[in-house]
């Protein structure tokens, strides 16, 4: 149950590309050594910042209950010495934590209570997927309200080239995505904080040696009344990077190959330099 590794960079030198890859219905949900602290951090915050870590629109019930009941019975299927049910009573043997499944209104809350993942729910309206709910307590720079009933082109709206190049071909896919054939991609920053509730931008930095590699495994699937976007955050110290000279590497060339407006997204540019030199990797692209 050791937390795994997953270092985007090392595989491709071509920064933040879509990259979807065919997910295993078995791996949809990945539980490790950090199960216990990133519950209890969910459970902090959703009982001092709910509103902004829990929302759902009027009429996304049905898809709530649906993701709820189908990530039950995946979770007692694929790890029955963490969960336990008991006719309406659902238990995380690991914590102590019980909930009873019909007393939640929005039944996407509890589903978010049983997992380390962000479960956000994307329901097609006219000819755009709309985020009608989502248990979203490990955000990284965006605001849940701020994003509830938006489709897809105005959530990314602040990634560079979004709008003009991945808007229609991302809309095409979720219209062909199949219920058999989940996918997952991995998106990957640089941050200051191992915190994992990042809700606001952040301009500060400290040294490299504080900062900190920030993965999100992105899974997709697709259910009968709404596609799911599974966020699974995963946190590590830059120092890991530099005891493996290949991991270095591979974040120098991804970092040298950032454009300026990527660099600003991501809020790597006032550190670009000082990283680059650091990583010690010698390259005349750098």
């Amino acid at each position: 149950m050791n937390q795994r590794i997953y270092l985007p960079f090392v595989e491709s030198d071509r920064p933040f590309k879509l990259g979807l890859k065919p997910l295993k219905l078995e791996e949809w949900i990945e539980i490790d050594d950090q199960f216990v602290p990133y519950l209890q951090r969910k459970m902090e915050l959703l009982e001092t910042n709910y509103s902004e870590v829990f929302a759902g629109l009027a009429g996304s019930e049905v898809a709530q209950r649906e993701v709820c009941d189908r990530l039950v019975s995946h979770l007692l299927q694929q790890f029955p010495n963490e969960y336990e049910r008991s006719g309406n009573q659902i238990t995380v043997r690991i914590t102590g934590q019980s909930w009873r499944i019909s007393e939640f209104e929005h039944p996407l809350d509890l589903a978010g209570r049983l997992v380390q993942e962000d479960l956000c729910v994307m329901q097609k309206h006219g000819e755009q997927y709309l985020l009608t709910a989502a248990s979203l307590c490990f955000p990284l720079r965006w605001r849940l309200r701020e994003k509830l009933g938006r489709p897809l082109i105005e959530i990314h709206r602040p990634v560079p080239d979004y709008p003009e190049r991945l808007a229609s071909p991302v809309d095409q896919f979720f219209d062909r995505l199949k219920p058999e054939y989940p996918v997952f991609r991995l998106n990957w920053s640089i941050v200051d904080t191992p915190e994992l509730f990042l809700g606001y931008q952040s301009e500060s930095h400290n040294t490299q040696e504080d900062l900190w590699i920030r993965v999100e495994r992105q899974t997709v699937r697709r259910f009968e009344h709404s596609i799911l976007f599974g966020i699974r955050t995963y946190r590590y110290p830059i120092d890991l990077i530099k005891q493996h000279p290949d991991w270095a590497k591979g974040l120098a060339a991804s970092l040298a190959a950032l454009s300026p407006e990527m660099q600003l997204y991501k809020n790597i540019q006032p550190i670009r330099a000082r990283l680059l030199e650091w990583l010690e990797v010698k390259d005349d692209r750098f």
